[in-house]
């Protein structure tokens, strides 16, 4: 019975060190990036840009995959019309010619079997510059309501918005560095 046990288990083992990569469809209404900036050192605006759409090729065994998310800017939400007006302007994300950012992430850090981070580039305004996601919290699960597995999490980094032209409002004190918030979710395809 012992050998049978320990025959099962290397089986396991060896079947989970040769798993296939495998792809998620990124779950619009569960994946969102919320933004969060100091307003003059006394208060912080915070919005939600939604997901527009998104791919995330994930091989747990080997520690390595792939997200693609693109968000739409021009859906900017901060709860006040006026403000989200504002915010899809030319003074910040100018939606009207670049109604998209993207974030294309090729490197993933792992702390044992847990994702710790993922590194990339973030497209905003028609610029691309380094951005390294740290993940808060990961986990895959069996979905009940899908009939298939789920992964997802929560992430998070702090940017430099004058890195993709977005200066408005330096010069009389809106702060520079905007703290960015990932929620993503996708479905085993």
């Amino acid at each position: 019975m012992k050998q049978l046990t320990v025959a099962a288990a290397l089986l396991a083992a060896f079947a989970a060190a040769h798993a296939e990569p495998a792809t998620y469809a990124v779950d619009p209404t569960h994946a969102a990036a919320f933004y969060e900036i100091g307003h003059f050192g006394t208060s912080t605006n915070r919005g939600r840009i939604p997901v527009k759409e998104g791919s995330v090729q994930l091989d747990r065994a080997a520690k390595t995959g792939k997200v693609d998310v693109t968000l739409d800017v021009a859906a900017v939400n901060s709860g006040i019309p006026p403000l989200d007006k504002h915010l899809a302007s030319a003074d910040f994300f100018d939606a009207a010619q670049f109604p998209t950012a993207k974030f294309v992430g090729d490197k993933l850090t792992f702390n044992g079997d847990k994702l710790a981070e993922v590194s990339g580039q973030l497209t905003l305004r028609g610029k691309t510059q380094p951005v390294t996601l740290k993940a808060n919290n990961f986990n895959c699960y069996q979905n009940p309501m899908f009939k298939r597995e789920v992964c997802g999490g929560d992430f998070e980094t702090t940017i430099k918005r004058s890195l993709w032209g977005v200066n408005y409002g330096l010069n009389y004190g809106f702060a520079d560095d905007i703290r960015l918030q990932v929620q993503v979710e996708g479905i085993k395809q």
